[in-house]
């Protein structure tokens, strides 16, 4: 593993909720979201497109080549294929499907385009399937989840994620010519909305997560939802823009923690429900093919 923790230096909500998981776990949740970096940073970076689908094509073709290797342990690599070969290494050790990570990398791949303009709901489920759902799947089975409620509420979890993720960057997306939602406060309070009915989906499949982990999920869950509440509290564009980046202090961490507590006892009492969002699945597999990733 690389010697750099991309989850403590890059993903502050997630590495607190990591806190809260045994040792190996952590590390090996660590491993993924190094992997989801790595991806993300080629389409985030502010070289010209040629050359970051070439450095994303190069990211790939390693990715292939490991996943055809018999061992993997390959010496002489740089920091970049060492989180592809642990990444690969994980799969395998988790029984993650390949086909999930292929998801993924379609996913962040669709990002390296002059020009992203989203204007559907299918369209929006699709890419926040892809680009988080995915991870909520696969860190599933890192948490030893094999329940097809649970792992259908992580891949709701992931979705509502990243929905938070697309409603608090419109402005920096922007600037990237990216559009996912129209940039105005009343698609962002949509896009919240519409994250709110997916973080309500994955809530009582949490149960079906072993007892050590569910803390740790439960905690993710209350301070990503958070950062959504907090933009919402905006309440219009001019608020919104001059506000920045937002997140979640750590007062307010501790604070959502403590809370926390009283949603690991309400998920013992709350009957597991039916999957709330066989709608939005439904939409989601008229591409990609949910039951088959499940």
């Amino acid at each position: 593993m690389t010697n750099k923790n991309y989850l403590a230096i890059f993903a502050k909500s997630f590495n607190w909720a990591g806190f809260f998981l045994p040792k190996k776990i952590y590390e090996d949740s660590a491993k993924l979201y190094a992997f989801c970096r790595v991806l993300d940073d080629v389409a985030d970076e502010e070289n010209d497109l040629n050359s970051k689908i070439e450095r994303f094509n190069k990211i790939k073709n390693f990715y292939k080549n490991t996943y055809n290797l018999n061992n993997k342990e390959i010496d002489s690599l740089d920091e970049n294929e060492t989180i592809i070969n642990d990444m690969v290494t994980l799969a395998e050790n988790n029984k993650i499907k390949r086909i999930i990570l292929d998801d993924l990398i379609d996913g962040v791949s669709s990002d390296l385009k002059k020009r992203i303009h989203i204007r559907s709901v299918k369209d929006l489920l699709i890419y926040s399937y892809r680009v988080a759902g995915t991870v909520g799947l696969m860190m599933s089975k890192i948490l030893n989840v094999n329940d097809r409620r649970a792992l259908k509420g992580a891949i709701d979890l992931g979705i509502a994620m990243q929905l938070t993720n697309i409603a608090r960057d419109v402005v920096e997306d922007k600037k990237m010519n990216r559009e996912y939602i129209k940039p105005d406060f009343e698609n962002i309070r949509a896009t919240l909305k519409l994250s709110e009915m997916f973080y309500d989906s994955s809530f009582s499949s949490i149960q079906k997560i072993p007892f050590r982990y569910k803390f740790s999920i439960i905690v993710a869950r209350r301070i990503y939802r958070q950062i959504g509440r907090k933009i919402l509290q905006k309440d219009n564009m001019e608020n919104y823009e001059k506000s920045g980046k937002i997140y979640v202090n750590n007062f307010e961490k501790i604070y959502q923690t403590i809370i926390s507590l009283f949603d690991l006892i309400l998920v013992y009492l709350k009957e597991i429900e039916p999957h709330q969002r066989i709608k939005e699945h439904a939409i989601i597999s008229q591409e990609v093919d949910l039951d088959e990733r499940i």
